[in-house]
């Protein structure tokens, strides 16, 4: 007699199908689990996260103050001070147009400004960055004279033209050495004339009046 197999059919039916609910369950509570996680993180990130303080772009033109043409390849250094802490120096190279730009330094800061161009006077100037840009033109000189420290002859202080600086030193009267003390030095002593020697011979006789 053969026995009836599908009440056992329709109990594994009902098995498989608990254990896809119960596996897709476990899937769902690990997914959600995971996205709670990465919220954590990410809160918990963005509370210790400090955006970077606020930066100004700062653009400077160099020129010849006596033709307003631009000076290519003059050095631009940069040094910026804000709340007493100094950020450093940034050196820049000015382009075909005379021109160098930076955008990191900080805003509300104090900048020093500073140029070197071959065959000018060195510029320096402090400059204040309140807003997110700000544009300055800097008219570069030729060298001037120097006051030296030394004296002249006259007392006065020297003036000194651009160029290579020499001391100036005060000359110490000449004067011309007598016979004892190049004599003294083993030096020659001028050269005189010769005294005219004595005559010798008779005496000359006195012519006397004739008597009468």
């Amino acid at each position: 007699m053969p026995l009836d197999r599908r009440p056992r059919t329709r109990t594994g039916r009902a098995l498989v199908l608990c254990l896809a609910a119960l596996v897709f369950s476990l899937a769902s509570l690990h997914t959600l689990a995971q996205e709670n996680n990465s919220t954590s993180a990410s809160e918990e990130h963005g509370r210790k996260y400090k955006a970077p303080p606020d930066t100004s772009q700062v653009e400077v033109t160099v020129l010849k103050d006596f033709n307003q043409k631009p000076i290519m390849n003059a050095a631009v250094v940069f040094n910026p001070v804000k709340d007493g802490v100094d950020e450093g120096n940034l050196e820049v190279k000015t382009d075909p147009d005379g021109k160098a730009k930076i955008d990191v330094i900080p805003t509300g800061s104090n900048v020093t400004i500073q140029v070197i161009a071959d065959g000018f006077a060195t510029f320096a100037q402090e400059y204040r960055v309140d807003g997110p840009s700000r544009k300055i033109v800097i008219k570069m000189l030729r060298p001037r004279a120097q006051v030296s420290a030394y004296i002249d002859n006259n007392g006065k202080p020297a003036q000194m033209p651009p160029g290579i600086q020499v001391p100036i030193r005060p000359k110490s009267a000449t004067t011309t050495p007598s016979a004892g003390a190049a004599g003294a030095t083993g030096a020659p002593a001028s050269a005189t004339a010769p005294a005219t020697p004595p005559a010798t011979g008779p005496p000359p006789v006195s012519a006397a009046a004739p008597q009468q």
